[in-house]
């Protein structure tokens, strides 16, 4: 009687295990990417929620949220942490809250309140006695903004899924940052008054130099409408993405240190491409090991440390919540001491060769890295510049420049969501 074999032989098995390895093998980056389209799409919906509130907003206010708003003012700088105000530092973000589904929120912030991150409600600014004021402290990520609630708070409206950037020392991140042209010339404080305590006027050292370099859809801490947007609102760019910093030396999310250029009569021109040679040749995508951290220098990195891209959605300051076209999108983070300063602040994220731009009626477009950005050595637009730098003219940044710009005038044909 034969008998019947019950099991498979070792050689049975292991070509059984290797073809599970190899189905697996293939299966997997599909998957990954499948993830990664939901994740992609899941963060253009998001972008488009904040186009959808910025529209209902400004059908309710007749204007676009400020970039830079809120209450108070500094001697010094606009950016110096303040318990009692916010030094007009708040990101267009926060007025957005109440048309983002975020009204208990903006109840929170538009209020006193005496509620602390620690929990510590006896002590210090925020307390029974000394309560946090209306619209907040400045939102640093360091002094009394630290314990601010709202300021630590994550909105998941403002994040894009695909970023992993979580926790400390960032505060609140966000993905989604205002976009303030083709130019950079003293575009970091606004109008209508200059940091060392000029008086308020149309015709300040500072609203001079805004007319000829606030050329983005957002200007800080002025009034932007809909009308004021020449070039058509599907031909502008209102918001870009941004990969937060994750603490790597990141090209895109850590900020080297500029410099400016002394412009006879125009005010300060930054260098758009000093920081490209402080990349490191072996990873192009990283910064030189040897680079010193935390200072202002020229060279250096100032964002490594508690305010890195992305590290706040409620500040108005460079790094946090601003971009713009001068350079494409996924090109090094670089500005002049990086958290007031002018710089090339290009949109970036953890999506493969682009990045999400929400064009200011409304739509929502993924932005690849090759787009035609012109002659990068030219200085931006700036008061005082001659020829193609001089106020009024067309982006010398091609397309990419072109779509920053609100009233350049630039004819754009290329069909740009395909």
């Amino acid at each position: 009687m034969k008998n019947s074999r019950t099991a498979f032989t070792l050689v049975e098995l292991l070509v059984v295990i290797a073809i599970i390895g190899v189905l697996v093998g293939l299966l997997l980056p599909a998957v990954q990417a499948a993830r990664e389209a939901a994740r992609r799409m899941s963060c253009s919906n998001n972008f488009k929620q904040i186009g959808l509130g910025m529209h209902n907003y400004h059908s309710t206010y007749k204007q676009l949220p400020r970039q830079g708003a809120g209450t108070g003012k500094n001697v010094n700088f606009f950016g110096y942490p303040n318990a009692t105000a916010n030094n007009q530092s708040l990101s267009y973000l926060v007025g957005l809250l109440p048309f983002v589904e975020q009204q208990a929120l903006w109840e929170q912030i538009s209020n006193p309140n005496a509620e602390r991150v620690d929990g510590n409600t006896n002590a210090g600014v925020g307390s029974v006695n000394n309560p946090w004021p209306a619209m907040g402290p400045t939102p640093h990520n360091w002094g009394a903004g630290t314990q601010y609630i709202p300021w630590r708070t994550e909105i998941p409206t403002f994040r894009c899924p695909s970023d992993p950037g979580n926790g400390l020392p960032a505060g609140g991140r966000t993905n989604y940052a205002a976009c303030l042209g083709d130019a950079s010339s003293w575009n970091h404080t606004g109008i209508p008054y200059y940091y060392l305590n000029e008086p308020n006027s149309a015709e300040n050292f500072l609203s001079q130099q805004l007319r000829a370099s606030g050329r983005g859809v957002f200007v800080t801490r002025s009034t932007t409408r809909f009308r004021d947007i020449l070039d058509g609102l599907s031909n502008t760019i209102a918001a870009g993405e941004i990969a937060t910093d994750l603490g790597e030396r990141d090209i895109r999310t850590a900020a080297m240190n500029g410099s400016l250029t002394q412009v006879s009569g125009g005010g300060l021109v930054f260098d758009n491409l000093f920081c490209r040679p402080y990349r490191n040749p072996e990873s192009p995508t990283r910064w030189q090991d040897d680079i010193p951290e935390n200072q202002i220098a020229p060279g250096t990195l100032t964002y490594l440390g508690d305010d890195g891209r992305g590290f706040a959605w409620a500040q108005s300051l460079t790094c946090s919540t601003n971009m713009n076209t001068i350079l494409p999108p996924n090109s090094e983070l670089c500005a002049w001491v990086a958290w007031y300063g002018e710089g090339c602040l290009p949109p970036s994220s953890q999506h493969q060769g682009g990045a999400h731009v929400l064009m200011a009626d409304g739509a929502v477009i993924f932005v690849t890295d090759s787009i035609e950005a012109g002659d990068p050595t030219i200085p931006a637009v700036h008061r005082g510049g001659t020829g193609p730098s001089a106020p009024g003219s067309k982006s010398p940044y091609g397309l990419w420049g072109a779509l920053g710009s609100k009233a350049g005038k630039e004819t754009v044909e290329e069909q740009l969501n395909q």
